[in-house]
């Protein structure tokens, strides 16, 4: 069987030469967007795909550095799973280098490795919101997995969604959804039957009672009904595909601004009845490598391409509005770097053509992974938990860490201007 994915080594030798050579195109065309902070635990596989914080339409092609005490750096990523005696922050340094060994670019972040202890002893509750990447259950299973191998902290999540039965396995993941449906989608029945399917008819945060106007979100009614009206003591949101995946160049910038504006609301509204909770953004995650996959999924309506710009400057931006805002107990989460998207999606082995005997290996869906991409993504979110767990044990007279979000961030040049020139790289 033939394997199509972009990892190949037929780009012709002229066109490799000009994209590595031109440093002109090098500078104006590589936008990285690197994050300050990426979270690990002793014993779970952590890693930084490379394409994930690259803009470029052949970063497999170019030629990467990358420096850091721990892990291995293969062709298309760096991984690690960190073991027993690593414990701290670990500087990673990724460089791109054209073929004379010279640096195009590099940036730095820091990899915080969290000793599995981290939380010992306490109970914890965890509620996630989002789309069809949520409402699949696959992430929220895979974190119901870690936590129960985790002999030092319980978790439980909740939620009025989920696989049903006794799974522990709940949430707030509805697809198709955005922040504004989140923030002020009403019914009088909480599921309708569509299109032949039951579907969320109302957000589960909106309620109207009987002689009221209107209706009204209120998180507070939603934990009376869900935690024993106690605020949880995570959330994390995955939202953001279904406002921006048809922008375009002209549109995105549009876009995220509305996306923007529903967030701050939602995040408001959540907040008012949780002033204590961690709330963690994770980030835009990137789509599948192969334009077969939006091809399958999408006919001619999108490009994978067209998406993937959409999705980095969206990432972007989500580091330029909500990075550097812990004491708000707000939290940019890096899920975009942890996502293997040439293996974590789904794949089919079909004919290469209607006439042909052989059959090749195509991807088939642009946007949703398949298991092996929801758990790492689960994997990330676990980690920013147990991360914050440590930090909730140390000891008030300890300093902070160095290399915060914050820290970093003031490594920016300048705020990166619109499409499509221009690039964020955390340096």
């Amino acid at each position: 069987m033939i394997d199509l994915h972009p990892r190949s080594e037929l780009l012709p030798a002229l066109l490799f030469a000009f994209l590595i050579v031109s440093p002109v195109l090098a500078q104006s065309d590589l936008r990285m967007i690197v994050p300050p902070r990426i979270f690990a635990v002793q014993g779970v596989e952590t890693s930084l795909y490379f394409d994930n914080v690259l803009l470029h339409p052949n970063s497999g092609e170019l030629i990467y550095d990358v420096d850091c005490g721990f892990g291995a750096q293969q062709e298309e990523r760096w991984v690690g799973t960190p073991g027993e005696g690593l414990v701290g922050d670990v500087s990673l340094t990724l460089r791109i280098l054209t073929p004379q060994m010279e640096v195009v670019q590099e940036a730095t972040t820091t990899v915080e490795v969290v000793d599995t202890a981290a939380g010992v002893g306490q109970q914890i509750t965890v509620l996630c919101v989002g789309d069809s990447l949520i409402a699949a259950s696959a992430i929220t299973r895979r974190v119901v997995q870690l936590f129960t191998a985790d002999e030092g902290l319980e978790a439980t999540l909740i939620g009025e969604s989920g696989p049903g039965g006794d799974t522990g396995n709940r949430h707030e993941g509805y697809g198709g959804w955005s922040f504004a449906r989140f923030l002020n989608t009403w019914d009088a029945e909480d599921y309708r039957e569509i299109a032949g399917r039951m579907r969320r008819a109302r957000s589960p945060f909106v309620f109207k009672d009987e002689g009221q106007e209107q209706p009204a979100l209120d998180f507070q009614r939603y934990l009376d009904a869900n935690n024993g009206g106690q605020a949880p003591d995570f959330i994390t949101i995955m939202l953001g595909c279904n406002d921006t995946f048809s922008g375009d160049e002209t549109t995105i910038e549009d876009r995220i601004d509305a996306m923007f504006a529903n967030a701050d609301a939602l995040i408001a509204a959540l907040r008012a009845a949780a002033p204590d909770t961690d709330i963690a953004l994770l980030t835009l995650v990137p789509p599948a490598a192969s334009q077969d996959a939006f091809g399958s999924n999408y006919n001619c309506s999108q490009t994978r391409w067209q998406y993937r710009r959409n999705q980095h400057r969206v990432v972007e931006r989500e580091y330029e509005t909500y990075a550097g805002r812990e004491a708000e107990r707000l939290f940019v989460v890096p899920t975009h770097v942890n996502l293997d998207t040439v293996w974590g999606f789904p794949r089919a082995s079909v004919p290469a053509n209607g006439h042909a005997d052989a059959q090749v290996s195509r991807m088939r869906n642009g946007v949703h992974p398949a298991t092996a991409g929801y758990y790492q993504i689960g994997d990330t979110i676990y980690c920013w938990i147990k991360s914050r767990m440590a930090v909730r044990q140390r000891p008030q007279s300890e300093p902070p860490r160095t290399g915060d979000v914050r820290a970093t961030k003031r490594r920016t040049r300048k705020r990166p201007p619109r499409f499509p020139g221009g690039r964020l790289s955390l340096r």
